[in-house]
Order: structure tokens, then C-alpha cells, then sequence
């Protein structure tokens, strides 16, 4: 990378203490320690003041509005209304009607009464209760009967061979033997349910007779007989003859003629005052002097920052020249003027400038 140098005024890095036997000059006031200041060209501040300057007086004009015609259709009576009357007969109809000849009656008629057949259940013999013997119930069985216990008895074995003794009945083996006990197989019949009684339900005993019974009683039925008409066709009257007034409108004829319908007038026009805005230059504050202002420092100023400031520049209107990341002479010239027509300080990048062009410091 290219270092960068910018010189157009002193810069000062203020450090954080001073010694007293330093012989006094020109320092930034109220100074911080780690920044950077420059003595930098104030230019004079003006403002733009614009007026409305009168180049023509108002004035009035007459002008003449003519009369305004129009041509319009008028009805011209040509034969007056009149009357006439007109005999409007009467209107007939025939009509057929129905006339009673023989008006509506009734007659009574006797209705039989009906019959139906009904079963009857009779009783001819009632329930009753009868006891009924009921006999023992009995059952063969088997059953052991024990007719020896068990015990037990001695028993005498075989000698052992291995016996020393040269008595073979002192050799012989004496054993306690269980005899079971024996029984013997009985079989005998037992009552199992003793004789009882029970009681037995008879149920009644009935028989069905048929009877016929009246249904409905005899009654009597009204008839009705419907009246007897007949038949005739007249002629009626539906309207009765008579006049009438007819009016007979009466006749135009349309004609064409032009009448005014706004009169001639004399009409009075404003002509409005003509005006001149004029901008002047008003000196607000003088410049031409130095001034100590904070810069960025040089370690700041890098390529990237440069890059940063070209980029404003011509985002701005002004030419910075190539997008190098160097502050060559077009890029310094471009900063200057957009200083110069900021009203900004010039020479050097204060803070002032930075935050105009919206970089970072």
C-alpha cells in the first residue's frame, strides 16, 4: 500500500503533559491527549437573502362582452280548441242462468240394527286341591365292614450268614411285622327320602257357548234431496247507452326566432402586478484567518478512509478522479472545493468536513 500524505497545514499531536520551560506559542486551546489538531484556513460566511422586486405596477382593463343571442322554436296557435259530442251506444250480454224449480228436501230412512256373534267362556267344573301320597325313596349301597383291626406280630427270618455264633438259632433274625386289618364287602338298601304328601292343582274345567247380541240398535238415516234447477239464457244491459264530450286539441305551428338571452356589459379585468425575485449575498461572518480545529490523525488516514472520502466526494457532484485510496491532486482539489461550497474550514480533514461528507472518524 502507498503511504498517504497530506500536508496543507501544521498538525499538532497534543501530548498529555507539557513542560512548564517550553517557550510559549501558538497551541490549540483546551486540548486532549491521543488527538490531533491543525491550524485550518475559516472562510467568510454568507447567506442568500432573496426579495420580490415590483417590475410593473397592477393595472386595470375594460373589455366589452357583446350581447349573446340564441335562436329557440315557439308554438304558434293556428286553430283554437273545440268540443265535440260522440253517442257511445249501450253494450249488451247474454248471460245464462240457473233457476230453482224445485227447492232441496230430505227424507227419513229406517236403518236395521246389526247383529254379532260373542263366545262366552262357562265354568262346569272349579279348580280344586288334591293330596297325593308320595312314597319312600330307597338305595342300594356297599360298604366295607372291618371285621379284623390291624396289628402287629414277630415274625422269625433266616439267620444271617455272617453270624458268629455256631448256634444257627442264635443266628436267626426276630422281625415286628404290621398286619393290616381285614374287612369285609356289605351290601344293603337304605331309605334315601322318607314317604310324604304333596298337593296336586286340578285345574278348572270350562266350556264355550256361543250367544248373538246386538251390535248397533236400529236407527233411522237422513237423506238429503238437492233442490232442481234449470237452464235459461237472456240478453242483459252491462253498460247503458251514452254521450260524451270529446275535446278536439288545439293546432300549432312551431316557428323560429332569435331573442338575446345576455345583454351586452362592459367587464373590468385585474392585471396583477409583475414581480422579480431577485437573490442577493450577505456577508454573515468575515473569514480569512486560521483557526485551530480537530483533524484526524495520521495513523487514521488510511487507504480504506481514503476510499471512503473519494466515494463521498463523487456521490456529491465532485470529481475525486480515479478511486485509488490515494489523495492525489484531483481527489485534494475536490476536497477543497466542496469545503469552499460548504463554508466548511479548508485545508485539512476536521471533523467538521467528515461528518459534512458523512464519513466516519
Amino acid at each position: 500500500m502507498k503511504r498517504i500524505t497530506y500536508i496543507l497545514c501544521t498538525a499538532l499531536l497534543v501530548v498529555p503533559f507539557l513542560s512548564s520551560k517550553i517557550i510559549a506559542q501558538d497551541y490549540p486551546p483546551n486540548a486532549e491527549p491521543g488527538k490531533c489538531y491543525a491550524k485550518c484556513m475559516i472562510p467568510d460566511e454568507y447567506e442568500n437573502l432573496t426579495e420580490e422586486v415590483l417590475t410593473k405596477q397592477a393595472t386595470q382593463r375594460l373589455e366589452i362582452v357583446p350581447a349573446q343571442f340564441e335562436e329557440v322554436d315557439e308554438q304558434v296557435e293556428v286553430k283554437g280548441a273545440s268540443t265535440r259530442l260522440e253517442i257511445i251506444p249501450a253494450v249488451y250480454e247474454t248471460v245464462t242462468e240457473q233457476i230453482e224449480i224445485k227447492p232441496a228436501s230430505f227424507r227419513l230412512e229406517p236403518v236395521a240394527a246389526t247383529y254379532k256373534d260373542v263366545e262366552t267362556q262357562i265354568m262346569v267344573r272349579p279348580e280344586e286341591i288334591k293330596l297325593v301320597e308320595v312314597p319312600a325313596v330307597y338305595e342300594t349301597v356297599t360298604e366295607q365292614i372291618e371285621i379284623s383291626p390291624a396289628s402287629t406280630k414277630w415274625v422269625k427270618r433266616k439267620g444271617d450268614k455272617n453270624c458268629l455264633s455256631q448256634d444257627p438259632e442264635d443266628c436267626l433274625v426276630w422281625c415286628l411285622v404290621e398286619v393290616p386289618a381285614q374287612y369285609q364287602t356289605v351290601t344293603k338298601t337304605i331309605m334315601k327320602t322318607p314317604p310324604t304328601t304333596k298337593e296336586v292343582v286340578i285345574p278348572a274345567e270350562y266350556k264355550t257357548t256361543k250367544d248373538r247380541v246386538v251390535e248397533t240398535p236400529p236407527t233411522t238415516r237422513r237423506v238429503e234431496i238437492p233442490a232442481e234447477y234449470k237452464t235459461i239464457t237472456k240478453t242483459i244491459v252491462v253498460r247503458p247507452s251514452e254521450t260524451r264530450t270529446i275535446e278536439i286539441p288545439a293546432e300549432y305551428k312551431t316557428v323560429k326566432k332569435t331573442v338575446m338571452v345576455k345583454p351586452a356589459e362592459t367587464k373590468v379585468t385585474e392585471v396583477p402586478a409583475q414581480y422579480r425575485t431577485v437573490s442577493n449575498r450577505r456577508l454573515v461572518k468575515a473569514g480569512g484567518f486560521s483557526e485551530w480545529r480537530e483533524v484526524l490523525c495520521q495513523n487514521k488516514i488510511n487507504a480504506v478512509k481514503v476510499q471512503e472520502i473519494q466515494a463521498a466526494l463523487k456521490a456529491r457532484g465532485y470529481d475525486p478522479g480515479p478511486i485509488d485510496n490515494v489523495m492525489g491532486k484531483l481527489t485534494k482539489a475536490a476536497l477543497v472545493k466542496f469545503q469552499k461550497d460548504n463554508g466548511l474550514p479548508i485545508g485539512q480533514l476536521d471533523f467538521d468536513t467528515l461528518k459534512a461528507l458523512g464519513v466516519s472518524y
